[in-house]
Order: C-alpha cells, then sequence, then structure tokens
C-alpha cells in the first residue's frame, strides 16, 4: 500500500514540473512558464524553514504564490512559532515520514508564518479566520485565496500526528491534476 502510495506521490512530484521541449525550442507565446519565471529554488525552500520573527510574510506570500503558479501546486500556510513544540511534532512527523513529506511537497508550497512575543504579523494573519491553537494550517490556491482553515488537533494522534487522517487531509486539498503546470 505505501509504496503504491509512494509511486502516485512521486508521479505527482514529476507532474509538478514544468516540461521543456525535447528540441529546447521556447515556450510558447502566451504561456505560464514565458510569462513569469520560475522562482529561485533556495528561495522558496527557506519558506519551510524556521519560524522567523524577522521574515516579512507578505513578501513570502508573492513568493509562494509565484512557486504555486510556476508547480501547479496549492500554497500551505503554518502559522506557529519556535516556542511551539507541536510545531516542532509537526517538523519531525514530516522529516521521519518520507512518503508523505514527498506527498506533501507535490502538492503545496510549504511556507511558515511566525507568530510569536516578537512578531504576531497580526496584520498579515488579518486576512484569515482567527486562530484558536498552533500549529495552524490554512490552504490557499496559486493565487493567495483561502480555501480551508485546518485546526491541527483535529489531525493529531497521543503525543503525534495520525498519519492516516494526515494523508487525507493533503490529499483533500491537493491542486486538480489539469491545473499542474506541464499537464
Amino acid at each position: 500500500m505505501r509504496a503504491a502510495a509512494l509511486a502516485v506521490s512521486l508521479a505527482l512530484a514529476a507532474g509538478c514540473q514544468p516540461s521543456a521541449p525535447a528540441d529546447g525550442a521556447a515556450a510558447p507565446a502566451g504561456s505560464a512558464a514565458q510569462a513569469e519565471p520560475a522562482p529561485d529554488p533556495a528561495a522558496v525552500a527557506a519558506l519551510d524553514g524556521t519560524f522567523d520573527p524577522e521574515r516579512d510574510p507578505e513578501a513570502d506570500l508573492q513568493l509562494a504564490m509565484a512557486a504555486a503558479r510556476h508547480s501547479g501546486r496549492r500554497i500551505m500556510l503554518d502559522v506557529g512559532g519556535e516556542w511551539c513544540s507541536w510545531c516542532h511534532r509537526m517538523d519531525a512527523f514530516f522529516r521521519d515520514d518520507a512518503e508523505l513529506h514527498a506527498l506533501r511537497d507535490a502538492g503545496y508550497v510549504w511556507m511558515k508564518v511566525n507568530y510569536s512575543e516578537d512578531n504576531e504579523n497580526a496584520a498579515f494573519l488579518a486576512q484569515f479566520p482567527d486562530v484558536k491553537a498552533y500549529p495552524h494550517l490554512f490552504v490557499l490556491d496559486a493565487d493567495g485565496k483561502l480555501l480551508h482553515s485546518q485546526f491541527t488537533g483535529e489531525l493529531e494522534l497521543d503525543k503525534g500526528y495520525d498519519r492516516e487522517k494526515f494523508d487525507a487531509f493533503l490529499r483533500a486539498w491537493l491542486p486538480p491534476t489539469g491545473d499542474q503546470a506541464g499537464a
């Protein structure tokens, strides 16, 4: 079962990458690949670094939107802080489950938004529903429109996260296959 799911995840990941013409020709005029260059992969990866009170979530969201449009993914805002033990548990949960991590990265641009005493990012977070506990996840489309607000307590099991529930949550909000770049 897990091998089949991993194959699906890897196929999704492959489908998220824009395909270049075999002859090296430029993308057709007006195509998404030509209209918006691919964001710097290191900058996109940094969106899922730490909960940094110095980061600008508005600028980060613009980068996440560009990456999501380029790759056909959605955006997952992960709101929390370095002070949050459950935030660290979620990071470890994905780090320890390569299959689920691959599914997550195939379908979503993961973006951490700091909420702490140092910076509550109140102006940025005011555009979303209230957060009652941390971490909290917001699913956005590639244009930044809110699709879903997820209380992560519903995804917990004992002192960690429930793999089946998290898998179902991620799959429920994957972008439609036709929206992925290169599809």
